[in-house]
């Protein structure tokens, strides 16, 4: 089982969070990232956050990144996003 952690910060402090489960084992690794964060964002009501190089370099690293303003289209009401991979 593949399960994400995705937490929304503001003022240095946890807003919301949430754990998505992806339990299809056809999948690569890259499309179970995508399917948790697609669903994590459709469950805060959010836009796709647009994955930069250091959020690609970061993730790969560590299992987790934060995608800031920088990373959204529309305006957030937020400091940043986090996310990572709790359990593979």
């Amino acid at each position: 089982m593949f399960r994400m952690w995705m937490k929304i910060f503001k003022d240095n402090r946890l807003v919301k969070d949430t754990v998505i489960s992806v339990t299809d084992p056809n999948l690569s690794r890259t499309s179970k990232v995508f399917h948790a964060v697609s669903e994590g964002c459709m469950e805060f009501d959010l836009s796709q956050p647009i994955w930069l190089d250091a959020n690609v370099r970061e993730f790969q690293r560590h299992n987790k990144t934060r995608f800031t303003q920088d990373n959204f289209v529309e305006e957030i009401d937020f400091d940043y996003l986090e996310v990572h991979i709790i359990e593979e």
